[in-house]
């Protein structure tokens, strides 16, 4: 990856909206807190990550993504059977209290199973569903996005657990102030469960694809497919670890409780560029 991330183009949409923010003396919109989650398989030595093009009418429609979004009132009211790190032990790691963790721990399950069809749950605390392609489960599915059903009954229904020690916590990201819509998303690795694969289901996104870090990374660069900072960026960190086992080590280091807030440098000559804090 040769994108310097100190220092990187912006799409000219968003600097003209950057400059007329600024220009009106605009107020930054309060940052919802979300979560989203970097699908990963094996792929020979290396490894690939699913992502996803969000569609044009939606909030950074056009832009290549991880499913997520944000998180629910009922992510951190309800009771769900939890294996893996307490609420409490996320909330350490993450920056929060053991609610406001819960939460984002279960949007970040929640949210990838609306929109890829993954569930990261099993019958107990070993284990983890097998395919959940089927009708029943496309039926429930469709429950929890319309939200006719919580994330917590529906894996009490099935008498499921929450296996939240196959998140794997990364990064936090702040979108930046001259944005309409602004969200404080927490960043999570998640090995594909086996048995399992991803299907466009969500009608979030219009075209989806499994690529390594590194190629995604060269055809944003080539100008193949458009992201802004956070997801290239983060491909850029995961393609660093050369493989699986390298994500797992670099996951056990990472700081995911402290943000980072990409700006606009808007320079008089026209080259404006993203900077990170």
């Amino acid at each position: 990856m040769t994108i310097d991330p100190h220092g990187f183009p912006a799409p000219p949409a968003l600097v003209e909206h950057a400059r007329r923010f600024r220009a009106e003396g605009g107020v930054p919109a309060v940052p919802r807190v979300a979560s989203t989650v970097l699908l990963l398989r094996p792929a020979g030595a290396s490894f690939e990550v699913y992502l996803i093009r969000r569609v044009a009418a939606m909030a950074f429609g056009g832009m290549y993504a991880f499913p997520g979004g944000g998180v629910d009132p009922s992510d951190s009211a309800a009771h769900v059977d939890w294996a893996g790190p307490t609420p409490a032990q996320w909330g350490a790691r993450l920056g929060l209290a053991p609610e406001a963790a819960q939460a984002v721990v279960c949007a970040a399950a929640r949210e990838v199973f609306e929109e890829a069809g993954v569930l990261l749950a099993g019958p107990d605390g070993g284990t983890v569903v097998g395919d959940v392609s089927g009708d029943d489960w496309e039926a429930a599915r469709v429950a929890l996005e319309r939200r006719e059903v919580g994330f917590a009954g529906l894996l009490a229904d099935r008498g499921l657990t929450l296996r939240s020690d196959l998140l794997l916590p990364w990064s936090r990201w702040i979108t930046p102030e001259f944005e309409p819509r602004r969200f404080d998303t927490y960043f999570f690795g998640a090995l594909l469960p086996e048995g399992q694969r991803t299907r466009d289901v969500s009608g979030e996104a219009d075209r989806t694809l499994w690529m390594r870090p590194a190629d995604a990374c060269a055809r944003a660069e080539a100008g193949e497919l458009t992201m802004l900072p956070p997801t290239l960026v983060t491909l850029g960190q995961f393609a660093a670890c050369g493989d699986l086992d390298g994500v797992v080590a670099a996951s056990a280091t990472r700081d995911p409780a402290t943000p980072v807030t990409p700006h606009l440098d808007l320079r008089p000559n026209g080259d404006s560029r993203f900077v990170l804090d």
